[in-house]
Order: C-alpha cells, then structure tokens, then sequence
C-alpha cells in the first residue's frame, strides 16, 4: 500500500471531497493543513511543480494534483492499482 499525502486547508470543499473518497476507500492519509502550518506551503509548491492551491495529493512519489485529478484516475479505474502497488 503506497503512503498517500494531501496538502489541504480547513475551508476548501475539494479538499474535503478528496478526503471522502480516500476515507470511503479505506485509505489512511497524512493530511497537511497549509494554513494551521503555513511553513509547509513553500514545500507544497515545490512538489507540486509550482501549483498553489489546495488540494495537492501525492501517492507515493507521485504526484497525483488535485481533487479533480483524483476523482479523475478514480472514473478511470486507474486510482485503486495506484494506491496498491
């Protein structure tokens, strides 16, 4: 099972979605709120190729974007292989 990291912050509905579809998946996550820890956002931006905004998920190494780009690979049947390899 591949380690799952998203950056979010406490106001953001997509953020939330994604956070519902790992949960409905039983996938465990580390959750990064970028505004309690306003520091880790620099390095938000630098994994996520210069994207600023909420969510940006990571599976593994690999960086997925955001919500929609996880529902995206979900529709596509491609999410649960990645979250397994």
């Amino acid at each position: 099972m591949q380690s799952v990291e998203i950056y979010t912050s406490p106001l953001c509905g997509f953020c939330h979605a994604a956070k519902r579809l790992l949960t409905q998946k039983n996938i465990t996550f580390t959750e990064i709120d970028v505004l309690r820890d306003p520091s880790r956002k620099p390095e938000m931006i630098e994994r996520a190729n210069g994207r600023r905004t909420v969510p940006q998920i990571f599976i593994g190494d690999t960086h997925v974007g955001g919500c929609d780009d996880l529902f995206a690979l979900d529709r596509a049947g491609k999410l649960d292989p990645m979250l397994a390899a």
